[in-house]
């Protein structure tokens, strides 16, 4: 079995805090483990400030950032927790707009979605975590 962390440059550096992605591979299978992805971009600016939907976006897209760079996409994502601040039932319409921007439906991975009173700062409405595996052979 072979493990290894990452920190991509193409995503916001939090280094000094943990890492953006845990790799497992063992038997040609990859497991990927993403770190909670926020509403930010590589430089630490806030997208959308606010806007749970504009946030979502840019969360989704430092995901899909994040499989890429260990040869991995979307549709290798096989659960995932979607962590929103202040959870009303109302927001669960943006919140299935923007996930499928990035999946197709039938194929959506397991997925938790969690209200919390807060996140890492105050200015992060919602937080995404994912596993992914890549089998090699497929």
């Amino acid at each position: 079995m072979k493990k290894y962390y990452l920190n991509p440059a193409t995503l916001p550096d939090w280094s000094n805090y943990f890492s953006q992605i845990a790799v497992v591979e063992k038997n040609g299978i990859k497991t990927i483990y993403v770190a909670g992805q926020v509403g930010v971009d590589r430089q630490k600016n806030l997208v959308g400030n606010g806007k749970l939907r504009e946030q979502l976006q840019q969360t989704f897209s430092n995901l899909q950032t994040a499989l890429a760079s260990v040869d991995a996409t979307m549709a290798n994502v096989v659960k995932m927790n979607i962590y929103v601040v202040n959870y009303q039932p109302s927001d669960a319409e943006t919140i299935g707009e923007v996930i499928g921007q990035y999946f197709r439906m039938g194929q959506l991975p397991a997925m938790s979605l969690i209200g919390v009173q807060a996140l890492a700062e105050e200015r992060f409405l919602v937080e995404v975590d994912a596993e992914a595996v890549v089998d090699r052979d497929e």
